[in-house]
């Protein structure tokens, strides 16, 4: 499984920056902005991934017999689960009872950002392969436990099923433009119910709140304090400290400003609760969301329903705002598949995992069509 063409030379760069922008670009064919050079240089630059944080990179690329790269991979040695939101702690539960060590482990991912984009970056679907065999290959001569590549393309997500990878399969809820000129013709698309429930959790929030949008060159670092505010508040109150750093947003700033965009709420002048998104092509990407208060329905107006506001006054086709969450389906965000693609090197483990797997991914498909078909929010035939 692991062999690779003689003609490719593979290379291992404990930093992003050792393959380079424009090499790392070049071979992009999406505007996914978490896949951009500039924002796994960001994670890399300001210590939000390291040995230290347990992200240890160790990226691939593959470069054809003129010397020229062909092919990357984003790549980390993992010392811990965290961070990735497909999660396999059973899997390292068993793989200790059994003797192994689960820990290190390879993780082909975006690091803390459940966002489908490419894995293996190459035009050419044989340099692809030959990336995913040379993760395979570093993960057998390290005899680390397993490699794991989170939240893939599905195009890429069959083809490491097709060379004995084991694919998992999940859901995450989007909400998708279907031509709405204004939030009230989305409104108009659900069932009155909804409508009714949406429009009031919208009026409660802006009766005690204003909601104010920060876009590009808008954004200063004023408001990066802020919002890195709101997200250390959120995060000690639920999960300890952040993790991403201050340093990292004012770097993203420097060098993604045109793909941010800011939500705030306002108690006045004073700004109490926001989020951040990402733009990318024709798609929103919510991130992280914060608050310093305590407002009911103020977490749907400004993770979802102003996301949906600027996707339709920007002419965006689709909002991804996160993993998890059936809540966001009563809001108009639908069910869509998610994949991951898993080698697990101890062979006593990998066929009960494999037999999992198919079991669970049964029932994420029936779980999805169900969600579809007895609780959309929108009207019969819409």
């Amino acid at each position: 499984m692991a062999n690779m063409s003689p003609a490719l030379t593979l290379k291992i760069h404990s930093r992003i920056a050792e393959i380079g922008e424009t090499a790392w670009n070049g071979l992009r064919d999406d505007d996914n902005p978490f896949t951009s050079f500039a924002y796994l240089d960001a994670l890399e630059a300001t210590a939000c991934v390291d040995q230290a944080s347990g992200w240890q990179p160790v990226h691939l690329s593959l470069c054809d017999e003129a010397g020229v790269v062909c092919g990357v991979m984003p790549l980390y040695v993992k010392y811990h689960s965290m961070g990735e939101y497909v999660f396999d702690q059973s899997w390292a539960r068993a793989y200790e009872q059994a003797g192994g060590d689960y820990y290190p482990k390879l993780q082909g991912a975006v690091p803390f950002t459940p966002v489908t984009g490419s894995r293996l970056i190459s035009p050419d679907p044989e340099v692809r392969q030959a990336l995913a065999k040379a993760a395979i290959s570093l993960c057998e001569t390290n005899k680390l436990s397993s490699l794991h590549i989170t939240f893939p393309r599905d195009d890429e997500w069959e083809m490491m099923g097709g060379m004995g990878l084991l694919q998992r399969q999940d859901q995450q809820f989007w909400w998708d433009n279907n031509g709405y000129a204004t939030f009230d013709n989305f409104l108009a698309a659900l069932s009155s119910n909804r409508r009714k429930v949406i429009r009031r959790e919208r009026r409660d929030v802006r009766s005690t709140v204003d909601l104010r949008w920060h876009v590009g060159s808008d954004i200063t670092e004023t408001h990066l304090d802020q919002m890195y505010a709101f997200i250390e508040s959120t995060y000690d109150r639920k999960w300890g400290a952040p993790y991403l750093t201050r340093a990292f947003f004012s770097r993203i700033a420097e060098t993604m400003r045109d793909q941010l965009a800011l939500v705030f709420a306002y108690d006045g002048d004073e700004a109490v609760a926001g989020a951040i998104n990402f733009i990318g092509g024709d798609t929103l990407y919510g991130r992280q969301w914060g608050t310093l208060i305590d407002i009911p329905f103020l977490h749907f107006e400004v993770c979802y329903y102003q996301a949906i506001d600027f996707a339709i006054a920007r002419g965006l086709k689709r909002v991804e705002a996160g993993t998890q969450g059936e809540h966001k389906l009563s809001r108009g965000y639908l069910p869509n598949p998610v994949y991951s693609a898993h080698y697990i090197r101890d062979k006593r483990l990998r066929a009960p995992i494999e037999d999992y797997l198919k079991r669970e991914r049964e029932a994420v498909v029936e779980q999805m069509q169900m969600l579809e078909e007895e609780a959309s929010p929108f009207k019969k035939g819409v």
